[in-house]
């Protein structure tokens, strides 16, 4: 890849990736914990600089694992928790006041406002074990701090690598985690080795084991930046527009840079970019799900990310916010083409008073079809409060019909809860395997986002069935057109239904979990765990990216699903600290040391691959 501009671009470039890798070398030495097996995996950057994974293993941890192998123990199953370190770059303007505050504040405090390592925990996940929600591993990575851990693949298969993104630092981290509860670094790309894009956001893992990353943002600088396929596309600069795919490879590896930008403009009344670009465009991909055997790649833009990236500046327009979703053509896996971009349709509650809660704004997440016959994706939308589908996302223009607004939810999901579609703020959105449900994270809304009268929305899950939706085919005809379907719900007989709902810290506004993850692993009959179709449980993490002022409470809790699709808590998922549910990472000691306070973004279950079959 090369940037195409002149000699004052290439020594910002310069300039920016040796700020980075300055920037995240300086650490407040922690106190060591008792008992501690620390196990480094290094690598060589491309910057030829020393890159790290350091395991602080619980003591007993890897026996435990081993004891888990024998024919009379329980193989271990894990979550594998992304997770950033808190620190004074995160707090409140009034927090920030008061630290450090004055040389005579107890050391521990400054610590904690201070870069600390950003880290994987390692959290036993098995069923019925003694060490159920205690953290067993944090491995580190270093040597760049502030990386705003953000998300990884939406699902992990025997075999496959991890793959992680920093936010903030533009860099993908590749881990090797067949041999849990220890982790080993196998590649990490940094800002100079994706220049058309910033700001990473999901995974995709591949078959053969490489992965489709989104860039959300914008060229590493200023200007036109020259792709794989030979295209040229001109930014406006780190965290701006437009983003790109990248494809990378085990080892962390630059395959393909491809560009999420069409050749030509697309719609200026939609697509604002700042600074203004000749070419407008909504080009901010974010989430990503592939279909190999349909030979297509779903991508949803998000938001021009700028505004997150240099906080406190916040988005002075809604049209920051994207509403479009684009199709992919992946037949050469190495030449990612966009082949069809799609606004998502406004819906009843649209107005022009107030574009920013449209039906159709800040298309976070997308989510594929799995099964054979079905070639249908769901987009939901973070501002806008609705999910949209298309039965067909290999036709040349997909055509995408809003079929659920999270207001019909809200009688369940928080009784009581006035006008609860409008910045219901959901995220992650997953298809089971068998396409019969589908699965939604609501942050919910703080009090007054609409105003002064408002009392704000709870967060949790949300589970629709979705089958005679997808079983319809290019058949379908379910259309939230009307006032009416806003809180009743879809009047054609194949829109989907809320199926169960769970509430997520009910007596708190806006603070439910931004992301999820299935478990799609069981433990069969002879030992071993099996990929399942159908998931009996699923975790969830409250926390988005605090410097938007969506911060939430820092903990992962996990949910069972019922053999009917009922949603509940799962109480004995606990914090090893307060014996209370949910797995706070909100605590004074890691197993790294006294860091404080973490933000766990993202996770996956994951077992060792001697243990899966």
């Amino acid at each position: 890849m090369s940037i195409l501009g002149s000699r004052w671009a290439k020594r910002s470039l310069f300039a920016f990736v040796g700020a980075a890798v300055v920037a995240g070398v300086t650490v407040i030495p922690a106190t060591a914990a008792s008992s501690i097996d620390k196990v480094k995996s290094e690598i060589t950057g491309s910057d030829g600089k020393n890159y790290w994974v350091e395991n602080n293993l619980k003591d007993g941890a890897k026996e435990e694992q081993a004891t888990a192998q024998a024919a009379d123990g329980k193989r271990k199953e894990y979550m594998i928790v992304w997770a950033g370190d808190e620190n004074v770059g995160d707090t409140v303007v009034p927090d920030v006041k008061k630290l450090p505050g004055s040389i005579t504040d107890p050391a521990d405090k400054v610590r904690d406002a201070a870069p600390g390592p950003d880290f994987m925990a390692v959290i036993d996940a098995t069923k019925g074990s003694p060490e159920y929600g205690k953290v067993v591993n944090t491995a580190t990575v270093g040597p760049l701090v502030e990386n705003e851990p953000h998300h990884m693949q939406y699902t992990w298969s025997k075999g496959d690598k991890i793959y992680a993104g920093g936010l903030y630092s533009a860099a993908t981290y590749v881990f090797d985690v067949a041999a849990l509860p220890e982790l080993k670094l196998s590649g990490i790309s940094l800002p100079s080795q994706t220049l058309c894009g910033s700001v990473p956001d999901a995974y995709w893992v591949l078959k053969d084991g490489t992965a489709y990353g989104t860039y959300m943002g914008g060229p590493v600088v200023p200007g036109p930046c020259r792709y794989s396929n030979g295209e040229v596309r001109t930014g406006n600069g780190f965290a701006g527009s437009p983003g790109a795919v990248i494809r990378f490879g085990e080892d962390g590896k630059n395959l393909v840079e491809a560009p999420a930008a069409t050749e030509t403009p697309e719609d200026p009344t939609q697509c604002l970019n700042t600074p203004a670009l000749g070419q407008p465009t909504c080009a901010n991909p974010h989430g990503v799900q592939v279909r190999e055997d349909l030979n297509t790649m779903v991508t949803s833009d998000y938001a021009e990310p700028r505004a997150i990236i240099l906080d406190p500046v916040k988005n002075p327009s809604p049209y920051l916010r994207r509403p479009t979703v684009r199709t992919w053509d992946i037949t050469d896996r190495n030449r990612p083409q966009v082949k069809s971009v799609a606004y998502l349709p406004t819906g009843p509650r649209s107005n022009g008073e107030d574009p920013l809660r449209n039906e159709n704004r800040a298309a976070m997440e997308t989510t594929v079809t799995n099964q054979p016959g079905h070639k249908g994706a769901f987009a939901q939308t973070m501002q806008g409060g609705a999910i949209h589908y298309t039965p067909d996302i290999t036709a040349k223009n997909p055509v995408w019909r809003e079929v659920f607004d999270l207001s019909a939810a809200y009688p369940d999901l928080d009784p009581g809860a006035v006008n609860g579609g409008p910045s219901a703020n959901g995220g992650w959105v997953q298809t089971s395997e068998d396409d019969k449900t589908l699965y939604h994270a609501v942050i919910g809304r703080k009090a007054g986002t609409l105003g002064p009268e408002d009392k704000g929305t709870a967060g949790g899950v949300i589970a629709l069935d979705i089958e005679k939706l997808v079983n319809s085919g290019d058949a379908t005809t379910c259309s939230i057109d009307t006032t009416e379907e806003i809180t009743a719900g879809g009047a054609e007989d194949d829109c989907p239904t809320l199926r169960s709902t769970q509430t997520i810290n009910p007596d708190k506004k806006g603070d439910g979990p931004h992301w999820g993850a299935l478990d799609n692993l069981s433990l069969g009959d002879d030992g071993f765990y099996h990929h399942d179709s159908q998931p009996d449980r699923l975790a969830t993490a409250n926390y988005f990216v605090a410097r938007t002022g969506t911060d939430g409470d820092h903990r992962v809790c996990m949910v069972d699903i019922g053999e009917d699709g009922k949603l509940t808590q799962d109480e004995s998922f606990k914090d090893e600290n307060t014996d209370t549910p949910c797995v706070s990472f909100n605590r004074e000691s890691w197993p790294h040391g006294d860091f404080g306070n973490a933000k766990p973004h993202s996770m996956l279950f994951v077992t060792n691959d001697a243990d899966i079959k």
